[in-house]
């Protein structure tokens, strides 16, 4: 028997899924819109995800003991007059809330980019929290890196924690530190040829930039400024293709993208080049929800009241 049952909206890839298979959850119902991402999912988890959740009515889905989701951050920009539920309609967290106001899980965690904390000067993430709260649940947030949590990547994001029984007394997880870039990277002469950089790319890499990295993830902002660290810049799913290159060199190898999201080498990859650096793009850290369910499965367990 499952030590609890969950629900996994916006599932991309399985980054919740992941982390809630290590604590012994069952995933009773998942949603993601994007065909090879479903496709993904339903190689590694056996679970083919419902299509739109917006299409999806919120007494039909199961019963459950906690919801995650990572949810786009589009549309927000109607949020801002500080209705509570009112004013969250017409943005994809309406369908978060609308499950919550249902189905009443015990305990939820959703995530979502870094900058829904200061968006609209804070008002987006004000009217979520109000609205959360109308929904009767005590509610925690707080903004967690990737790595701080084990993985060698600076990816930042706002975590939401809500508990229906008040008397929870929850902590967000301390951090541990970095994991180590080479326990992540293949050995050079593994990787495929079609991952190396041009030379004319890599020659007018190392003209303006000296690492003191190795190894090291070169990175190139959208202003073209080059810099180095022993850990990747965030993964980004619509990214230029060689905004990011081991030692100045190559691209990431799919699986060591899927490396740096947490994601474990058993994971299948079933999609194209394009397709899977755009899943791992997207992607929730698994570490990072790992650490933060483990403090939420702490927390309920030895809440007394």
């Amino acid at each position: 028997m499952a030590d609890f049952t969950y629900i996994d909206l916006f599932a991309g890839i399985g980054g919740f899924h992941q982390a809630a298979d290590a604590f012994g959850g069952l995933c009773v119902f998942a949603s993601e819109i994007d065909p090879y991402a479903q496709k993904a999912y339903m190689a590694n988890y056996s679970i083919r995800p419902c299509g739109d959740i917006m299409k999806i009515k919120a007494e039909d889905v199961p019963d459950h003991d906690i919801l995650f989701a990572g949810f786009p951050c589009q549309p927000f920009s109607i949020i801002g007059d500080m209705k509570g539920f009112e004013d969250t309609r017409g943005t994809l967290f309406f369908d978060i809330a609308r499950i919550l106001k249902e189905k009443k899980p015990k305990t939820f965690i959703l995530e979502n980019v870094k900058q829904l904390s200061t968006h609209d000067k804070g008002k987006t993430l004000e009217t979520i929290l109000k609205t959360l709260e109308e929904l009767e649940y005590k509610v925690y947030w707080k903004v967690l890196n990737a790595l701080d949590y084990g993985l060698p990547q600076k990816r930042e994001r706002t975590i939401i924690v809500g508990f229906l029984d008040h008397s929870v007394n929850f902590a967000f997880p301390q951090a541990i530190g970095a994991g180590k870039l080479e326990d992540i990277l293949e050995a050079e002469a593994d990787v495929d040829s079609r991952f190396f950089a041009s030379e004319r790319i890599v020659k007018k890499r190392m003209e303006c930039h000296k690492s003191d990295c190795d190894p090291g993830i070169w990175h190139e902002n959208k202003a073209g400024n080059i810099s180095s660290h022993p850990y990747s810049c965030a993964l980004r799913a619509g990214a230029s293709y060689n905004y990011l290159l081991v030692n100045g060199k190559r691209r990431p190898t799919l699986r060591e993208l899927l490396r740096l999201q947490g994601f474990p080498d058993g994971f299948k990859i079933v999609c194209n080049d394009t397709q899977t650096r755009k899943q791992a793009g997207n992607a929730v850290p698994v570490n990072v929800i790992k650490y933060v369910l483990q403090e939420v499965l702490y927390a309920t367990t030895t809440t007394t009241g």
